[in-house]
């Protein structure tokens, strides 16, 4: 679908493209990618690479276009009910008074720019400067994702001290994955960010605004890495809980192994079909029942006082 935004005080779609508006396009149809190409010259190279889900954030110059392929956080609910989350691939390319955004999937995130600079009447950006107002509402969806991810880190640990159970640390290994794949994308998002700044030395452009986006996703940066580490060392803790508790028991089971092995003994050596000299004796069976009981309890109070029970 392709849109038209014009901004006036605050953005409106219109019908009708005139030069310096936005042109908005989700889930383009074969049709749509051709009209961006005959009608605008648009490079289908860069916009078809916005389809693969695993593309690198990168910034080119071809044919006088300035495309650049960035990651915005997305989040989805499988089929499960777990919240999902991941970062996709959007296209960006501008030349001159045109400026084109292509995404392949619904997100959140141009959505919410739109809605934000309407409610705080944001001055109209253009061309690089919009590029960037992109990159900035990416970094505050990056740490908006965050924070719903160190919720769920919480419920999870608390869920854990009361039971280890598999599913939420499965949950926790999911939450590592998620947080790799933010680090991934925001690093990458850096690297089109400085490549950038070598393009805006010969443009005019907000030098506040680029601030504004190098401290939010240095900040969304940090954030996932720290998350990120915070985890890795609970993963390792909630480990070496599971194997000493693992330990513990199969002490535990080899202790009691040892002591029933005292009564097994003595009933063996007493219950073979030879003579003992207590076959005929009328208390046999009970000086066999106490021997086991008294051995088994020496043997007992033995591996208490060397620590192994």
């Amino acid at each position: 679908m392709i849109t038209y935004w014009k901004y006036d005080t605050r953005y409106v779609q219109v019908d009708e493209w005139q030069p310096g508006y936005w042109i908005r396009v989700s889930n383009p149809t074969t049709e749509e990618l051709e009209l961006l190409e005959s009608r605008w010259n648009v490079p289908l190279d860069e916009v078809r690479d916005a389809n693969d889900a695993d593309e690198r954030p990168r910034l080119d110059l071809e044919e006088n276009w300035l495309a650049a392929i960035v990651r915005i956080p997305n989040s989805y609910v499988d089929e499960d009910g777990d919240t999902v989350f991941t970062t996709r691939p959007l296209s960006v390319l501008i030349k001159g008074d045109v400026f084109v955004t292509v995404s392949f999937f619904e997100s959140p995130v141009l959505t919410d720019f739109i809605a934000w600079s309407n409610r705080r009447g944001q001055p109209e950006r253009r061309g690089c400067d919009m590029l960037l107002s992109v990159l900035l509402s990416s970094s505050v969806w990056y740490l908006k994702y965050l924070k719903q991810m160190n919720s769920m880190m919480m419920a999870a640990e608390e869920q854990l001290e009361k039971s280890m159970n598999n599913e939420e640390l499965q949950k926790m290994m999911g939450l590592g994955k998620y947080l790799i794949y933010f680090i991934t994308s925001l690093r990458g998002n850096e690297m089109v960010l400085m490549r950038l700044r070598k393009v805006l030395r010969n443009v005019t452009y907000d030098e506040d605004l680029l601030d504004d986006v190098e401290i939010e996703m240095q900040q969304a940066y940090d954030t996932a890495s720290i998350y990120s580490k915070i985890l890795e060392r609970q993963q390792s803790t909630y480990s070496s809980i599971i194997g000493n508790n693992m330990n513990v028991i199969m002490r535990t089971l080899t202790v009691i192994t040892i002591i029933l092995m005292v009564p097994t003994g003595i009933a063996g050596f007493y219950g073979m079909n030879v003579p003992n000299g207590m076959e005929s004796w009328m208390w046999g069976f009970v000086f066999a029942i106490l021997l086991s009981v008294i051995l088994s309890i020496l043997i007992y109070v033995y591996l208490k006082r060397k620590k192994l029970i």
